[in-house]
């Protein structure tokens, strides 16, 4: 992923400092990628049939999204993919270190991503979550969000 250049975006350039677990929270760069695959290895949100590392270039190629990082001494310790597409935005890729579960850095992720998109013009925002992660249905519940009564279909463009 080197020679990956920046870009600006709604939060581009800015990193929050905190005392709270994961520290700073900011746009994903190149030296980051190798540690946000395996957190999201860790968390169990790759799938064989999606590329984590296409997916963490797709967002950084395109102006309306972004993975946001959560950095402490010991590197990457949380993500966030969030995109905005003109009408809602959506997150994806959410997790936080096992061992920095429980810390709120998963709300700290989900709020800064929530600033990306409504800088970007988003005005709602929209997830989805594996029916067989009932752990991760009570995060977002504890949150505020609520099912949205509506049946995500997909298709799959690449033969």
């Amino acid at each position: 992923m080197s020679g990956t250049t920046a870009r600006s975006g709604p939060v581009a350039g800015t990193a929050r400092t905190a005392a709270a677990p994961g520290g700073q929270i900011r746009e994903v760069a190149d030296a980051d990628v190798e540690q946000v695959v395996a957190l999201w290895r860790a968390c169990d949100l790759t799938r064989p049939w999606n590329d984590p590392r296409a997916d963490v270039a797709a967002a950084r190629r395109n102006p309306t999204s972004t993975v946001l990082v959560a950095h402490d001494e010991a590197g990457v310790v949380g993500s966030v993919m969030a995109g905005y597409e003109g009408h809602r935005g959506w997150l994806y890729y959410v997790a936080v270190a096992p061992s920095s579960q429980g810390t709120g850095l998963g709300r700290r992720l989900v709020a800064a991503a929530e600033e990306w998109l409504r800088a970007a013009g988003a005005s709602k925002v929209r997830l989805m979550v594996r029916t067989t992660n009932p752990a991760a249905l009570g995060f977002y519940e504890a949150l505020g969000y609520a099912d949205s009564e509506c049946t995500v279909l997909g298709r799959t463009l690449d033969a």
